[in-house]
């Protein structure tokens, strides 16, 4: 995508793994000489800000309004640290999974965050690139402490150990300029493929409504289905509550309210997010003990099951694999198992149908965590066509939708592909393994526009701060 960068010509061992060797010119300092903390409080009507795994500092009115995090407007914030446009923040308990970032906005953070102010020899910006590759995220781990993974916290006078490298001044300000324009123009792609897959689903998800509303005869005659929200249906399907089309010796259920940490070995459960498409996978699975899932045999999980998050992303839905055959399901999702007069992959198409799915939006519920209540769940009403007509839906949306899938599959890919590529570019820019400065030299000036954020990058920050560390607990009370 940027053609003509080469390495620096002078390099040396910058005697620290996680950055290797790194441009003769270029300092290697410890953060303690690159940053003072900073702990000024008694901001309590700031602009709330968290700092996020996916776009770093954020502010929390723009992009949460709409999603479950608790409402704080009313906590207790003189703890609170202040922050300052330029200043670094970062989250203890999530630094080693890259929660940093520079702010550019004025506001209060949790008093579990880290506030750091740059030295005048760095570019704040500069730092924020640096600080989010998975190199530093990789070092950030190392100097974390905790029982367990989801514990660990980095410690101000931990982070001041690690070492960082830092180019003069004036070239670092060439690399943020190199850096900004390529991410500009790589979300003018990602947006652009968003925006082809999101009509390619449109079509698909109407596709699939008129199957699974309607039938594969235009023809057919209907009659009122004495739902609502469900309109007119064939005359000779029928209307059942999702409870009455499961496996009545495997009801509808969540499974594991406290699965522990991730192990190595162990069972594999099922999240809210697996349950989106193609994220029903082992190698995107979390792991719980033998001994905790061994209480909670009743939700475990068969080939064929449909797992449905029922809290997060409320609604996703996807058809168990043979390889997860034994996983389970934590509070967040629900089994639902077809019984012996139901197709599964036509019951998956019914649930995942816009209809079905604005009807479960009407019925979710909650303050703190917003999700539906098994209960509401299994009331909900679908409208069944005969045994071997479901089979000839699904066989009809195998081919119907094909040519979609395959071409949103090949917009994801690129999007992938894309961001691997962005990453590898910042690592290898920051760290100086590329020199970038003829490049920039030539780079036309462009006036900082507003960009949409990327689709998945809104859900994904939504969700981190919905279980954001913003609750008041004093430093000293955060292991």
């Amino acid at each position: 995508m940027i053609v003509g960068l080469t390495p620096y010509r002078a390099m040396k061992d910058s005697g620290v793994p996680w950055l290797g060797e790194v441009p003769g010119h270029w300092d290697v300092l410890p953060n303690r000489a690159v940053f003072t903390e900073i702990k000024e409080r008694d901001h309590p009507d700031a602009d709330m800000l968290s700092v996020t795994i996916t776009k770093g500092v954020i502010r929390q009115k723009t992009l949460l309004e709409d999603s479950s995090k608790k409402d704080s407007s009313k906590l207790e914030k003189s703890a609170y640290k202040f922050v300052r446009p330029g200043n670094i923040a970062y989250n203890k308990m999530r630094a080693w999974q890259g929660a940093v970032g520079v702010s550019e906005y004025e506001g209060i953070v949790s008093p579990a965050y880290v506030v750091l102010r740059p030295h005048a020899g760095a570019v704040p910006r500069y730092l924020h690139y640096l600080l989010r590759t998975p190199a530093f995220a990789k070092e950030a781990e190392r100097w974390s402490y905790g029982i367990t993974s989801d514990m660990w916290s980095l410690r101000p006078e931990h982070f001041r150990m690690i070492y960082s490298c830092l180019p003069p001044l004036a070239e670092q300000a060439v690399i943020v300029r190199f850096l900004d324009h390529a991410e500009r123009r790589i979300r003018r792609y990602v947006h652009a493929k968003q925006k082809l897959t999101k009509l390619l689903e449109e079509q698909k998800q109407a596709i699939i409504h008129r199957a699974v509303t309607r039938g594969l005869d235009p023809n057919v005659r209907l009659k009122p289905s004495g739902v609502e929200w469900l309109g007119d249906v064939p005359e000779h399907w029928e209307v059942r509550r999702v409870q009455q089309i499961t496996d009545p010796n495997r009801p509808i259920m969540y499974g594991i309210v406290l699965p522990g940490p991730n192990v190595d070995e162990g069972v594999f459960i099922v999240k809210g997010g697996n349950c989106e498409p193609g994220h029903l996978r082992p190698e995107l699975l979390s792991r719980t003990t033998f001994e905790i899932e061994s209480r909670y045999a009743r939700s475990r999980l068969a080939e064929g099951d449909i797992v449905f998050a029922i809290r997060g992303g409320v609604g996703a839905a996807e058809l168990v694999p043979p390889e997860l055959v034994g996983a389970n399901l934590t509070q967040d999702a629900a089994r639902i198992a077809a019984n012996a007069r139901v197709n599964p992959r036509w019951l998956l198409h019914a649930v995942r149908a816009p209809i079905f799915r604005e009807h479960v939006k009407s019925r979710v519920v909650g303050a703190t965590v917003r999700g539906i209540n098994i209960r509401d769940l299994k009331r909900i009403e679908l409208v069944v066509p005969p045994a071997q007509e479901q089979t000839q839906i699904v066989e009809h949306l195998k081919g119907a939708t094909r040519d979609i899938v395959a071409a949103s599959d090949r917009a994801q890919r690129e999007v992938d592909l894309l961001r691997e590529y962005r990453t590898r570019l910042i690592v290898d820019v920051v760290t100086g393994k590329l020199d970038v400065r003829e490049a920039a030299a030539r780079m036309p000036h462009e006036a900082e526009e507003s960009e949409p954020l990327d689709e998945t990058e809104v859900e994904s920050d939504a969700e981190e701060a919905a279980v954001d560390d913003s609750d008041g607990v004093p430093d000293e009370a955060v292991v």
